[in-house]
């Protein structure tokens, strides 16, 4: 396989063929994001791209993810081909997932996304970090909640399935209460098929690391960061069944559960935790990670 760099996935994606389309992000900014520093974005050749795919269905994969880091960025025709050209070598492949950013959501038509839904384009992965405006300019995301809300229904009424993530700490300690808040709100508003909470994880390479490193940004600690995530929950006011998850290997406290049926078992859980503050109950320091 042709890959270039270290490769990122979804969880979820964890036995899909990956399958690398882009180098590194279109965007590539954000303050807290280490994985593409110092790479510039590009498209790679569809022959190698082709050549991949021809190597990997070798193997039977139910599923398939397209990487890096803004797939959706490509034009629909280069899309198609290669959507086309999985199903080709795979007919039994099930769903193709890639990753977008909310510009790259606007940008596509209506009918450009409904043309990727019938191809085989079965689920998005965007991150939203936030729903706080002035966080979210901060991190230089490149995106507000309007927008956001925008992308997120295009999705939906694509057909497509719609998986979202957030950064508990992101904010801050300054900005914990108000980032959990409106992160819960702006989430049950786009009401996604798939959410997760990750944890903001200090990236030597970056700028937030910098920003931690002279004082100007403070993390919670990590009961402040369970703080946020009932919050978060506690705001989360989903129209739809949502599958909410914070079992990110960055995460201190795995959870799993369906919104909003299963929204009293997840806040019971917290509240217990965060009463008792016993750090035997949260995941060792050692096997954190991204």
């Amino acid at each position: 396989m042709d890959y270039i760099g270290n490769i990122i996935r979804p969880p979820s994606e964890a036995y899909s063929m990956i399958i690398q389309v882009t180098v590194g992000c279109s965007h590539n900014m954000c303050t807290f994001c280490g994985t593409y520093k110092g790479r510039k974005f590009k498209v790679k050749d569809i022959d190698v791209i082709k050549r991949d795919i021809n190597e990997a269905s070798r193997y039977g994969y139910n599923r398939a993810f397209l990487a890096d880091g803004d797939v959706l960025i490509l034009p629909n025709q280069t899309l198609l081909e290669i959507i086309g050209y999985v199903r080709k070598r795979n007919p039994q492949i099930e769903r193709i997932g890639v990753y977008a950013n909310t510009k790259s959501i606007i940008r596509k038509t209506a009918e450009e996304l409904r043309e990727l839904k019938e191809a085989g384009l079965g689920i998005v992965y965007q991150g939203i970090e936030s729903g706080n405006t002035e966080i979210l300019r901060k991190i230089k995301k490149g995106a507000f909640p309007d927008r956001m809300i925008e992308s997120a229904e295009k999705v939906k009424a694509a057909g497509i399935l719609l998986s979202q993530t957030v950064l508990l700490g992101i904010g801050g300690i300054e900005s914990s209460g108000i980032h959990a808040r409106d992160t819960g709100k702006l989430l049950g508003v786009m009401s996604p098929d798939f959410a997760s909470a990750l944890t903001v994880m200090l990236l030597p390479n970056t700028e937030l690391y910098r920003d931690w490193r002279s004082g100007k940004f403070r993390l919670p600690d990590k009961f402040g960061l369970l703080e946020e995530l009932r919050t978060m929950i506690e705001n989360m006011h989903v129209r739809s069944r949502c599958l909410f998850t914070s079992n990110h290997a960055s995460n201190y406290l795995p959870l799993r559960a369906y919104l909003p049926d299963e929204k009293e078992n997840i806040r019971t859980l917290l509240d217990e935790v965060l009463r008792l503050k016993d750090e035997s109950l949260l995941k060792p320091e050692y096997l954190r990670a991204l």
